[in-house]
C-alpha cells in the first residue's frame, strides 16, 4: 500500500487545487445570471474562462490519477483518502480567500484526519498481487507446498 500512497496524495492535492481554481474562476466571473442570455453561451463562457478551464483540466488529471489508484488498491481503502481534500481546501480557503476556519471546522478537520489514519492502518489488498500467506494461520498442507 505504501507504494501507492504518493499517487493517492497526488489525487487528493490535485482535487483540492482544482476546487480552489474553480472557486477563484467563479469569483472572477462574479454572480451568475442567465437572464436574457442564451444558457448554452453562458455555460461556454464559464467553462472557457481561464481559471475555471484550468480547474477543470486539473480535475481531469486528478480523476485520471484516482482511476490509476483504483486499479491498484481496494475502493474502500482509496476513497476515504479523498476526504483529505476537504482538509486541504479548508486550509487553502482560509489563506487564499480569507474564509472562516472556526473551532467547529477545525474539529471536523481533526476528525477527518483521525478517520483517514484509522482507515490507513487497516491496510489493503493490492490488485493483481496475492496476499502474503501467514504461516501461523495456514493449514499444514498449505505450508508444506
Amino acid at each position: 500500500m505504501a507504494k501507492f500512497l504518493p499517487f493517492i496524495l497526488f489525487t487528493v492535492f490535485t482535487n483540492a487545487a482544482a476546487q480552489v481554481m474553480l472557486k477563484y474562476g467563479m469569483m472572477q466571473l462574479g454572480p451568475l445570471s442567465f437572464a436574457g442570455v442564451n444558457p448554452i453561451l453562458k455555460i461556454l463562457q464559464i467553462v472557457f474562462s481561464p481559471w475555471v478551464f484550468l480547474g477543470l483540466c486539473t480535475f481531469v488529471i486528478s480523476m485520471a490519477s484516482h482511476l490509476y489508484v483504483l486499479s491498484k488498491v481496494e475502493l474502500s481503502f482509496a476513497y476515504p483518502f479523498l476526504s483529505l481534500a476537504y482538509v486541504a481546501v479548508a486550509v487553502f480557503a482560509y489563506f487564499v480567500f480569507r474564509e472562516d476556519l472556526n473551532a467547529l471546522r477545525i474539529a471536523g478537520i481533526g476528525l477527518i484526519c483521525v478517520g483517514t489514519i484509522l482507515i490507513a492502518q487497516g491496510g489493503t489488498t493490492i490488485h493483481g498481487e496475492e496476499p502474503a500467506l501467514d504461516i501461523a494461520q495456514a493449514p499444514a498442507n498449505e505450508v508444506s507446498r
